[in-house]
């Protein structure tokens, strides 16, 4: 996620850097559902699951809110 974002921040314009921006943001949610496969199969405690899913959750909304700072940019 944070790669990516790092890779868009070279975009030429701001179009493309949100295109970048939202792949990380959607990797959020792909992250997300791999932590319930791993909680799923007793390889992730309730506490850890409970603590990644929050931060998944607050990355995401950082990811968005600064996306959106970016104005409309199409």
């Amino acid at each position: 996620m944070y790669l990516t974002g790092a890779e868009g921040s070279g975009s030429s314009s701001t179009k493309e850097f949100k295109q970048f921006l939202n792949i990380a943001r959607r990797s959020t949610f792909e992250n997300a559902n791999i932590m319930i496969l791993l909680h799923k199969r007793s390889l992730l405690s309730d506490e850890s699951l409970d603590s990644m899913l929050k931060k998944l959750d607050a990355l995401c909304r950082q990811i968005t809110s600064f996306s959106n700072s970016l104005g409309r940019g199409y």
